[in-house]
């Protein structure tokens, strides 16, 4: 792998920070700091004196938990200026270069990739069997020394590797939140991707951050199960207990949203009841809104039922107080 450098002048460069400014800003409600920015653009000055002298450190977190889909997750905020700014600032500059570094099939968070081209490829499979499991407490159990030294093998400037550094260090495990997280989850896990599909041979390949499929035969799956195990222990990683082999068309592979059978694909039974619940709320723009990003989801399964019962009416509805004028 051939390690790349001279990076690091691009991401404080002032030119960049604007750049970052306008993007970090799209869609956020937060608009005191915004508009701090805004009117103070010598502000994005300073920041830039700061990343060249590496006088910048990473902000105080303001931590919250959410519920997403019954599992408790611990949701880590970081003020806009000076932090997000620099996060895209970072990604600005490296994301083509993870995105070079990751194999095609691995689809969380990557633009033009996703759950629903990950549904439509393991869909295309003819094999039977299923070998499925996820990494427990993922993003809390990222080792950053080993996170370091990936970045290491993967970058040669160290002024770069010092602030992946110094946003590294700044959060025990890797905060669900920042913009860089989702791609040092991603990164964690490349060199593994590699090695399952160039040593282990396996071609049915799928990930979804640190949820994992591997299709073919059952044989071939419990076999390099037990090597699987041992990387993922390398990295300072768990398998979660609930790993499971079995015939795909017993139960389907429940991945990313769908539940993929051989012959139909199903939507996953926690989102098919959010589109129930929305349906028996009362309507308003945001509730059409939100159906329409729900028929998404739904045109990539067998759903035609459930969009005429559930979808349907409320974009009918939409257009009924559009030609009502209200």
């Amino acid at each position: 792998m051939k390690r790349i450098g001279n990076l690091y002048e691009k991401i404080y460069s002032i030119d960049n920070l604007i750049l970052a400014h306008k993007n970090a800003r799209k869609r956020k409600k937060n608009l005191l700091q915004i508009n701090m920015v805004n009117k103070n653009p010598q502000l994005l000055n300073e920041l830039s004196e700061a990343l060249k002298n590496k006088t910048y450190k990473t902000s105080k977190y303001r931590v919250h938990t959410i519920n997403d889909n019954g599992k408790e997750r611990e949701i880590a905020v970081l003020p806009y200026y000076p932090d997000r700014i620099v996060h895209w600032a970072i990604m600005q500059v490296i994301e083509p270069l993870f995105i070079r570094n990751f194999i095609y099939d691995t689809y969380a968070a990557i633009p033009n990739r996703g759950p629903h081209k990950a549904c439509k490829k393991i869909f295309q499979s003819n094999e039977d069997y299923c070998l499925k499991f996820d990494i427990k407490k993922y993003f809390s159990n990222i080792d950053h020394k080993t996170l370091k030294s990936l970045l290491e093998k993967r970058f040669k400037d160290k002024d770069l590797l010092w602030l992946l550094g110094e946003l590294i260090d700044s959060y025990n495990g890797i905060p669900i939140g920042n913009y860089t997280s989702q791609y040092f989850g991603n990164f964690y896990l490349s060199e593994f991707d590699h090695w399952c599909k160039e040593t282990l041979r396996i071609n049915q390949y799928y990930r979804y951050m640190d949820d994992v499929i591997i299709l073919g035969k059952k044989e071939e799956l419990h076999k390099a199960f037990i090597e699987i195990k041992k990387y993922i222990n390398g990295l300072k990683l768990e398998i979660k207990n609930n790993h499971q082999i079995y015939p795909i068309n017993s139960r389907g592979i429940n991945f990313g949203g769908y539940v993929i059978f051989k012959n139909h694909i199903m939507l996953r039974k926690t989102i098919y009841k959010r589109i129930r619940r929305l349906a028996s709320k009362k309507f308003t723009k945001k509730v059409f809104r939100t159906a329409m990003s729900y028929k998404g989801w739904v045109n990539y399964c067998d759903g035609y039922k459930l969009y005429n019962k559930y979808i349907n009416p409320i974009r009918r509805e939409y257009e009924n107080t559009v030609r009502a004028g209200a």
